[in-house]
């Protein structure tokens, strides 16, 4: 005990040097919080001059540099009014479908366009649910001001318009923060229950060696990283190809054994993507590496164990499925293989974006989102002012009811494509066969989340950090630790970002949706010293995760730390993308389409029609809100003759 307390008065003396002498500073500030949760954290009674020396370091590194940002509560912007009734204007110019990221920039384009904006009585927004935002959804556990992201949760820098509209469009309702993805020295990666910190590839290159997995990949390829062998084998595909080497080898390089530089555009990408030829000896010899599958390509360059290694360690099976391999070489260099991408997000939750968007529409005179209004089919006119009849079922009155309209925009993935009336003149599957087919040129890529909210973050143990994320080839997959709260040591964690296979795994331990059937037991959330039992809103209790579900999240979350005296949460918050009307968190191309006539072709199936689809399923920036932005302010251009924005640069590529 006595070592405990000269521990503490000693940390404590080292703080207020550092808030220079001021102690009445340091006793206020949060940094004091932070300062008691290391020392609660560490046995003190049993700690020795080792751990007392790394106490203190722990202290200087975190009083020498700010954390990264906390996200803070803002609500503004989700205080806008949403409508829950029929419509009693049931003639307008443009019915919008879907009040996703997509949809709601339309209607926010349409109606403020400088030389062609439409009455916003005559734009319209009709979305299924009670919420908006599609695959964006920001919460906030209780008992913290820290944002927890169920859906899309980031940004890279290069994306110019979800970009600029953060930045200049709404800087004054929106902030922009680092995303925190942490530093791979303090994060673990755990696979085939091997525990290494996520920089050992570069630690052992650095000596001179290499790092020794549980995997037996080529002897080539020992010793790369994850992302180092995502870029080899794709430096390796693009040069082995000599008119790749010709007209674009000037912009790649590989710098060192284990470094390579990648300096291509997404234009250029475009030009490179559908010409690409496969030059390799086997069975895909002399291909278009567009009709390869990105699962077959990556076997043929590094074996089927290379393959595991990096579906694992790369922490998304979606990335490694058999998608189009033309498509996935791009999308690897510049998402998830690069050390040099920046992630943003927003402060206060990512879906504020589409917030910032409905708030700006809905403040035109007449503009409305009616919400639990579910489009079930549409049908030609052939007389009258309107071209389109639509069929609504609302569910607060559980009725149908009419609208006619001269333009559909369809602003929905794949899967709310096909919950349509499948008969209907549009989607007819005996007559539509091209648009059908098309309409299957993407996957569905299933993903789940299971967020966490803790009394005190008991990673910083183990990291010495408050954030950032781990990655495991057990079922959870990926740790994302959030921070702690600003109030007090309540701590948020993603327990599990999974995709893909592993989504199954969690799917059997999930409460039933079918009637007559058992439900397994939902996870129950706990009082805590700053919540109350009945702080818990009936929406939180409605989508926690399943006791069983928690019990094993947990199982594998000690097993990825090498913990077993890991706590509970005190509350958690699941989500599956998968279900419908999403049908997946995100989507992939397939190979053997041509891509740049199916994505224009998606956004006006039939030039007859004035019906419009936008998103990001048809984008060449699947998984991100820019591919949804991207593709809309394209369909926009060209079907709705809007003039581009000053706030997106007049050079920047929209894509196919």
């Amino acid at each position: 005990m006595k070592k405990g307390i000269y521990l503490f008065l000693t940390v404590l003396i080292v703080a207020c040097r550092k808030e220079k002498g001021n102690i009445i500073s340091l006793l206020k500030s949060r940094r004091t919080i932070h300062l008691i949760l290391i020392l609660l954290i560490i046995n003190i009674g049993e700690l020795t001059a080792q751990k007392t020396k790394e106490v203190k370091k722990v202290v200087n590194e975190n009083f020498e540099k700010e954390s990264t940002p906390i996200q803070k509560s803002s609500t503004n912007l989700k205080n806008i009014k949403l409508e829950y009734d029929i419509p009693s204007n049931k003639a307008i110019e443009v019915a919008i479908i879907g009040a996703g990221v997509s949809g709601l920039y339309s209607a926010y384009r349409l109606t403020k366009d400088e030389n062609t904006a439409l009455p916003a009585d005559q734009i319209q927004i009709f979305e299924m649910s009670n919420r908006i935002g599609g695959r964006l959804e920001s919460v906030q556990l209780p008992g913290m001001t820290i944002t927890g992201e169920l859906g899309g949760m980031r940004y890279l820098t290069s994306q110019k318009i979800v970009t600029s509209l953060i930045q200049n469009v709404f800087k004054e309702e929106l902030k922009h923060v680092d995303f925190p993805m942490g530093n791979d020295a303090n994060l673990f990666g755990y696979f085939r229950k091997q525990r290494i910190k996520m920089n050992a590839w570069e630690i052992a290159q650095e000596k001179g060696e290499k790092l020794e997995t549980h995997y037996y990949l080529n002897e080539k390829d020992l010793g790369y990283s994850p992302n180092q062998l995502f870029n080899k084998l794709i430096y390796d595909v693009l040069i082995a190809d000599p008119w790749f080497e010709m007209h674009f080898g000037q912009y790649i390089e590989k710098i060192s054994k284990y470094d390579y530089s990648f300096k291509i555009t997404r234009e250029q990408w475009n030009i490179i993507k559908p010409k690409l030829t496969y030059h390799f000896p086997g069975p895909y010899s002399g291909m278009k590496v567009n009709d390869i599958g990105f699962w077959n390509l990556i076997k043929d360059q590094v074996s089927q164990e290379g393959f595991n290694f990096l579906a694992d360690a790369g922490g998304y099976y979606s990335n490694t499925i058999n998608w189009n391999a033309a498509e996935a070489l791009p999308y690897m260099i510049g998402d998830f293989s690069s050390s040099t991408v920046t992630y943003r997000t927003i402060e206060g939750g990512y879906d504020l974006i589409a917030y910032a968007l409905a708030d700006a529409y809905l403040k035109e005179k007449g503009a409305n989102i009616w919400m639990g209004n579910r489009l079930v089919t549409f049908d030609k006119q052939t007389s009258g002012k309107y071209k389109y009849k639509l069929k609504f079922f609302h569910e607060k009155s559980k009725t149908i009811w009419t609208l006619e309209t001269n333009k559909i925009i369809l602003a929905i993935p794949r899967r709310s494509l096909e919950l349509l009336d499948q008969n209907n003149f549009f989607f007819d599957k005996d007559t539509q066969e091209v648009f059908q087919k098309n309409i299957a040129s993407v996957i569905k890529e299933p993903s789940l989340k299971i967020l966490m909210g803790f009394e005190e973050p008991w990673w910083i143990e183990d990291f010495k950090t408050y954030d950032g994320h781990s990655i495991t080839d057990l079922p959870i997959r990926q740790c994302y630790y959030f921070g702690v709260d600003q109030n007090d040591s309540h701590s948020l964690l993603l327990g599990s970002y999974n995709d893909m296979r592993s989504v199954t795994f969690w799917q059997g331990l999930t409460k039933s949706q079918t009637k007559g059937e058992s439900n397994l037991k939902l996870f129950t959330p706990r009082a805590t010293k700053r919540i109350k039992g009945d702080e818990f809103k009936s929406r939180l209790l409605e989508n926690q995760a399943t006791q069983v579900m928690v019990d094993e999240a947990m199982n594998q979350i000690r097993e990825l730390h090498g913990r077993p005296e890991i706590p509970y949460p005190y509350v958690t918050w699941y989500k599956d993308w998968s279900q419908d009307p999403f049908g997946g968190g995100y989507h992939a191309w397939k190979s053997n389409y041509d891509i740049a006539k199916t994505m224009a072709y998606m956004r006006n199936p039939n030039p007859k029609e004035s019906i419009y689809i936008c998103g990001e399923a048809y984008s060449d920036q699947q998984g991100w809100v820019e591919g949804a932005f991207c593709v809309a302010e394209r369909m926009l251009e060209d079907y709705f003759n809007l003039k581009r924005p000053n706030w997106i640069p007049s050079n920047y590529y929209l894509g196919w």
